[in-house]
């Protein structure tokens, strides 16, 4: 009697330690977003922002990686981008271009007590519009939007759908800092074409 209740209590032990372990999805995530933090691309896991297709493809819905990517002396207009047929296109909500031809006001920005917005801003050129993708294929159909605001570009997406076996069969942890750093190589690329607006 006395060893099998010895053996309960083992696999009582055993079994509470195994909930605490973290499943095989959650452990790629971490080391896909360690990695992403490595190479300076700063994670984080936000709401999806009301201007992208998230979760059942509707605006707004779900949880979503963002990616930043900090420029150092670098000035970069508003601009915000949805992935449309492989494709960036400008974000037409984001911007109110019927007041003239040299400003633009952003409707995001902080309004004041009048419900105008506070700040305008020098009319952007939207020179990523048509650009393809261009990135890996394993996360290039994951890919949701890009907002550019002073000196930072930030990716939307769903990093969870890449490194799931589902929706990725093709990943590969070796793979994780190949696609990361493309995906980098991409941002510095499509911040330089912003700039030049």
């Amino acid at each position: 009697m006395g060893i099998f209740i010895g053996v309960i209590i083992v696999l009582f032990v055993l079994g509470s330690m195994m909930a605490l372990k973290p499943n095989g999805i959650d452990q790629r995530l971490d080391k896909l977003r360690m990695t992403a933090r490595r190479l300076q691309l700063n994670p984080k896991l936000v709401a999806c922002p009301d201007w992208i297709k998230g979760k059942d493809n509707e605006y707004g819905r779900g949880m979503m990686g963002q990616y930043c990517l900090v420029l150092d002396d670098t000035q970069l207009p508003h601009t915000r981008y949805q992935v449309i047929d492989g494709q960036w296109r400008p974000d037409s909500s984001f911007v109110d271009t019927t007041r003239d031809t040299t400003k633009l006001s952003i409707p995001s920005a902080i309004r004041s007590n009048y419900g105008h917005a506070d700040t305008t801003v020098k009319k952007t050129n939207f020179s990523l519009d048509k650009v393809p993708l261009d990135l890996p294929v394993s996360i290039e159909p994951f890919i949701k939007g890009l907002w550019t605001k002073a000196n930072s570009i930030i990716i939307y997406w769903e990093d969870i759908a890449y490194v799931r076996p589902l929706s990725n069969p093709a990943y590969h942890h070796s793979l994780i800092e190949k696609d990361l750093l493309a995906l980098k190589e991409n941002l510095e690329k499509w911040a330089i074409e912003v700039q030049k607006t």
